[in-house]
């Protein structure tokens, strides 16, 4: 459906997208990982037709997108990060003016007002100005304005920044709903549990890069461990962390120390150290490895808020 060709955008000396290759199923919810300033965002704003690329093509169902190309930009819809509301007019003034703006009319326009509103439980909030609202109503709404003229592809640029969980939660509701309904969805996000749980496929992107792209189980093979281990970052615990850590990649911030063995290097053995160095079995826990573990394999460094 959606297919890039070694896509460059640079602004001056910096270079936002470095040949992004990728292709877009229909259908597909899409996960585009990634800190902030590894170009997530240029990547959105060059799908929806705001940029045009340096280098490199873009094509949606075989026909170019573009700036210029207002017919294919039509078939799109643009959550954008920054919320994109008038404040001082009404919920439904708002959804009339973006239904306007794509040529809703009459019935048709009040229609699918009134389903947006009720799919996000914004219906009795319908004539209330948006600078009444909660951030998450915000999002909400700010979400429904992009599907009123149900698009074949749905643009979400971190859709759920400074969300409550409540709102958060409704909102991967409703995209999950829509991808299930054959909608085909791209999400950016820096949050590893939202791309885990709505995206059949992720792509992990820095410095304009991809990374490593596949579902989530092809992207943890990646990794040269099967399992994770935990354990509180102190200072008794420090000479066993220098121990573990030529036997596979130890990773730490404030609080923990989380290790992945490497194939070769037993599980005995570490305990064994463990025991060594004085520290208790239960102090140890074991998780599947996550997508911050593959960040750290690809990077070396954690992800940036």
């Amino acid at each position: 459906m959606l297919r890039l060709d070694s896509v460059t955008k640079r602004y001056g000396s910096l270079t936002a997208l470095n040949g992004i290759s990728l292709n877009i199923a229909r259908g597909e919810c899409f996960g585009l990982l990634g800190p902030n300033g590894a170009g997530k965002s240029t990547l959105m704003s060059l799908l929806a037709g705001l940029r045009t690329p340096d280098a490199g093509s873009l094509t949606l169902d075989g026909a170019p997108l573009s700036a210029s190309d207002l017919s294919t930009r039509a078939t799109i819809g643009l959550v954008p990060q920054s919320i994109a509301l008038y404040d001082d007019l009404s919920a439904e003034q708002n959804l009339r003016i973006f239904g306007e703006l794509y040529g809703l009319r009459g019935a048709t326009l009040r229609d699918r007002i009134d389903e947006a509103l009720a799919a996000v439980q914004l219906t009795d909030r319908r004539r209330d100005r948006v600078d009444t609202f909660s951030g998450g109503m915000q999002r909400r709404l700010n979400l429904i304005a992009a599907l009123l003229h149900r698009p074949k592809l749905l643009l979400c640029d971190e859709p759920t920044v400074g969300v409550d969980p409540q709102s958060r939660n409704a909102i991967f509701d409703f995209l999950e709903k829509l991808n299930r309904e054959g909608l085909t969805i791209i999400y950016s996000t820096h949050y590893m549990e939202e791309a885990t749980r709505l995206c059949s496929r992720i792509g992990v992107i820095d410095h304009g890069r991809i990374l490593a792209l596949g579902t989530l189980d092809d992207l943890l093979a990646q990794l040269p461990f099967a399992a994770a281990i935990a354990f509180p970052v102190r200072a008794s615990h420090a000479a066993f962390a220098a121990a573990i850590a030529p036997h596979g990649e130890l990773t730490s911030d404030d609080e923990m120390h989380r290790f992945g063995p490497r194939a070769d290097f037993k599980l005995s053995e570490f305990y064994r150290l463990a025991e060594q160095h004085g520290i208790a079995p239960q102090l140890f826990t074991h998780d599947r490895p996550t997508l911050e573990a593959l960040f750290l394999h690809l990077t070396g460094r954690t992800l940036r808020e």
